[in-house]
């Protein structure tokens, strides 16, 4: 008997659930094949197809031995303005440690921290020219060797910019 009771709460249960399969059609869309998917009243079948990667214009002037070059230095000029400013925004960070929020020096840390932020993001612009410019070669099949080295290089001083800010924020929590 246990078992016909088992099929019975069973058969309810199942009743049940696929009652609210039958909800109305307007509260959900459509799974009728649409027009955009048709090609000439059947469905498009897949092609192959030969695709012209056209070159990738490029704002930046010059050879690559004279853009790097000048994207790195832009970069290292933004970060030496990071550095100048870093010591100023420590202090008022410590000062503002054991502070309320919305004090006066809790308020001059963080525009410090934000003037610091504004010159990471400086630092930061090169990069984008720089990844636009590699991944234009590397779609060219390129050879990429000396934009990577000049990545790395202003990647490494956003990097650094990066963990001083993360110290100070936390410091500022």
């Amino acid at each position: 008997m246990s078992a016909m009771l088992r099929i019975a709460s069973f058969s309810t249960a199942l009743i049940l659930t696929l009652g609210g399969c039958a909800a109305s059609s307007g509260d959900y869309p459509s799974l009728a094949v649409r027009d955009v998917e048709r090609v000439d009243g059947n469905f498009a079948s897949p092609e192959r197809k030969t695709i012209e990667v056209p070159e990738v214009e490029i704002d930046l002037d010059g050879t690559l031995d004279v853009v790097l070059p000048a994207l790195v230095s832009r970069t290292e000029e933004a970060h030496a303005e990071f550095l100048r400013l870093a010591p100023r925004a420590q202090r008022l960070v410590a000062a503002a440690s054991n502070t309320a929020e919305g004090s006066q020096a809790w308020a001059s840390a963080q525009v410090a921290l934000a003037e610091l932020d504004s010159a990471r993001s400086v630092a930061a612009v090169p990069l984008g020219d720089i990844d636009t410019l590699y991944t234009a070669k590397r779609v060219a099949a390129k050879d990429v060797t000396a934009i990577k080295q000049a990545r790395e290089r202003i990647i490494s001083l956003i990097s650094e910019e990066d963990r001083t800010l993360a110290q100070l924020r936390e410091r500022a929590d």
